[in-house]
């Protein structure tokens, strides 16, 4: 047995995954890529004096996950599996940086975040290798890591001929904060409060993630008003944080009632979850075990009398907005990630569906209540700035409907507790991958317990991760103008990369 077949949140034995040699891991990697296995997850772990090499990939198909290992002992290189899959350059560039295990011949070995714990001290961000072109005409932009903004700090470095960008590389890596390393050492404490600040945008995506993950290796089952509520609170996040972008992309291209209303409407979605929780963003709302506020029969109502508003007026704003030809004529045909390209990167999410891939973790991979909802995967596959903008405004309109279906059920579980307390001890010797369709993408969190019952590797990938490179492929061939459209039609997380 090469692989051990797991499912979303289903809680599998270490020490029955599978241990391969690291060529025969690479060329097994390298197989099921061919039958359209994918990247979910590629790290390692500090076990027995060596570093155990996790490989998890998925079967969209059969909504399966892949699992095998390796381990690395004296001689710390393997032939690297960028070579064969480029998407795998990310995963692998982070595991040279953490443990200075080098894949080698990989094409583009540099740091990813410059974490405390990073094996090569000597690698610091002021000595960053920039790629270089040469020639007369070729000059260089640098942008950041301040941004103009006043938004997270990254840097940005173009090779331009004129106005024409040929290439530019993002250097991340200003804000690691070493959230992985405090999950861990707070092994007794459920950590909600700091998976909530992963990615600020992303609240319940990630908190979502990690109290899957955790209830997993407690053993606790959630009640459906719980699970209902969770569902609930997602998709109104995704509702909100794309109203947002909508209103972004439309200040970009100076379209200023677009910009205004969306501005508006997003803020009677937040103000929803405000209504729920307390909190715009949904602080405080999950908790290991559940939820922590109610949602009564009032706020049913409440809620579907809004969102019945927000979908009109999102509705008659991307009419509107659509209709204008000075508007088409600066999306379309702009940042285009063709297909090919997306699916080669390994794009994940909203950037990828837009340039024609279908995968929708809620869909292949589901959990919670998301097991009994319709879900359609939105797929565009012109892969320009107007895709990412427009797949946007569908989703939007799709998670109304999925709330508004979940209102209805929820009313069916009045009397359930909200809050299961954990009175159970951690599963021992277990790996757990929790992943969540957050507005972005491909959430994915994975744990790993010890023989003593504590986490020893908590590992989290925000579709950032994957999808930084796709913006600098999108601007290549592109005005340098067009690069704040471009960007925000992607709209990354900074932090959700750097942890």
């Amino acid at each position: 047995m090469k692989w051990i077949v797991s499912k979303n949140n289903q809680k599998i034995d270490v020490r029955e995954i599978p241990v391969l040699d690291i060529n025969e891991l690479r060329n097994k990697i390298i197989n099921q890529y061919k039958a359209n296995r994918r990247v979910v997850g590629f790290f390692g772990c500090n076990e027995n004096s060596a570093v155990r090499i996790y490989a998890i990939l998925a079967n969209d198909f059969k909504s399966e996950l892949l699992v095998s290992s390796a381990y690395i002992r004296n001689e710390k290189f393997y032939p690297s599996i960028t070579t064969e899959i480029p998407a795998f350059h990310m995963f692998e560039r982070e595991l040279y940086e953490e443990f200075g295990i080098e894949p080698v011949g990989h094409p583009w070995l540099k740091p990813v975040r410059y974490s405390k714990n990073r094996f090569d001290k000597a690698q610091k961000i002021e000595n960053y290798p920039f790629f270089k072109m040469d020639g007369e005409e070729i000059h260089e932009v640098a942008v950041g890591p301040i941004h103009a903004g006043v938004i997270e700090p990254g840097h940005f470095r173009f090779m331009c001929n004129g106005e024409k960008v040929y290439h530019l590389e993002i250097q991340l890596g200003y804000q690691h904060r070493g959230i992985e390393d405090l999950i861990i050492k707070n092994n007794n404490r459920f950590m909600s409060h700091l998976a909530e600040s992963i990615a600020g945008d992303t609240v319940i995506g990630h908190n979502a993630a990690y109290s899957n993950a955790m209830e997993s290796l407690h053993n606790i089952k959630i009640s459906d008003k719980a699970g209902l509520t969770r569902v609930i609170a997602l998709e109104l996040e995704r509702i909100a944080v794309h109203i947002g972008d909508l209103g972004a992309v439309a200040n970009d291209i100076a379209y200023l009632m677009g910009n205004a209303v969306f501005g508006a409407t997003r803020t009677l979605v937040i103000n929803t979850l405000l209504s729920i929780c307390g909190n715009r963003f949904g602080r405080g709302l999950i908790r290991v075990g559940g939820v922590t506020f109610d949602i009564d029969n009032e706020q049913v109502s409440n809620i579907s009398k809004t969102l019945e508003k927000v979908e009109k007026d999102v509705d008659r704003m991307i009419t509107t907005m659509l209709a204008s030809a000075s508007v088409l004529s600066r999306l379309e045909k702009t940042g285009i990630v063709s297909k090919e390209k997306a699916r080669e990167i390994g794009l994940v999410g909203m950037a990828a569906r837009a340039s024609g891939l279908s995968m929708d973790s809620r869909f292949d991979h589901p959990w919670g209540w998301y097991k009994e909802s319709f879900i359609d995967k939105e797929i565009l596959d012109s892969g320009d700035v107007f895709a990412r903008t427009y797949i946007r405004y569908k989703e939007i309109k799709q998670s109304v409907h999925i709330i508004k279906d979940l209102l209805y059920k929820i009313q069916v579980y009045d009397k359930d507790a909200l809050l299961t307390q954990c009175d159970k001890s951690i599963s021992r010797n277990s790996l757990v991958v929790s992943i969540v369709e957050g507005w972005r993408g491909e959430i994915v969190h994975t744990a790993i317990t010890d023989n003593d019952g504590r986490l020893c590797r908590y590992k989290i990938k925000d579709p950032s991760f994957n999808n930084w490179y796709g913006l600098a492929f999108a601007v290549r061939n592109n005005g340098i103008s067009d690069f704040p459209l471009c960007n925000k039609s992607f709209n990354l997380s900074y932090c959700g990369n750097d942890l």
